[in-house]
């Protein structure tokens, strides 16, 4: 299972990628390996400010649909279009093309409580 170092994450199985004051999101390997082959990805929040915890989208698999939260507060500055027409990008390419959104963060404290690589492969291990 692929963990980069360099990203944080949340216990709802998100990631984030920090570059100045913006969030870029994305679901782990680790969730789109439960999800199975993902169909669809439904995210009409761009331009929205949505609080820490909010769910920004859902993302539909053959077997389940599952919710898409907020590791930060911020405002949704960005989605990736590429998804509507190529939603597998998620299960090919969870951590690159795969990604979702785009936040300004609100609170750079929130980012402080987001889990690192170690911390989130030891919660996949309890």
């Amino acid at each position: 299972m692929n963990i980069p170092a360099e990203l944080k994450y949340t216990q709802d199985h998100e990631w984030v990628r920090v570059e100045g004051d913006v969030a870029v999101v994305g679901i782990t390997d680790f969730a789109q390996g439960e999800l199975g082959d993902v169909v669809f990805v439904e995210i009409e929040t761009e331009g929205e400010e949505l609080g820490k915890g909010e769910t920004f989208g859902t993302v539909e698999a053959v077997k389940t649909v599952s919710d898409l939260f907020m590791p930060v507060g911020g405002e949704v500055t960005e989605v990736n279009e590429a998804l509507a027409d190529d939603p597998e990008l998620v299960n090919k390419d969870p951590y690159g093309d795969g990604w979702m959104i785009k936040v300004k963060v609100s609170d750079a404290g929130e980012l402080a409580e987001l889990m690192d690589a170690e911390a989130y492969k030891a919660m996949l291990e309890a």
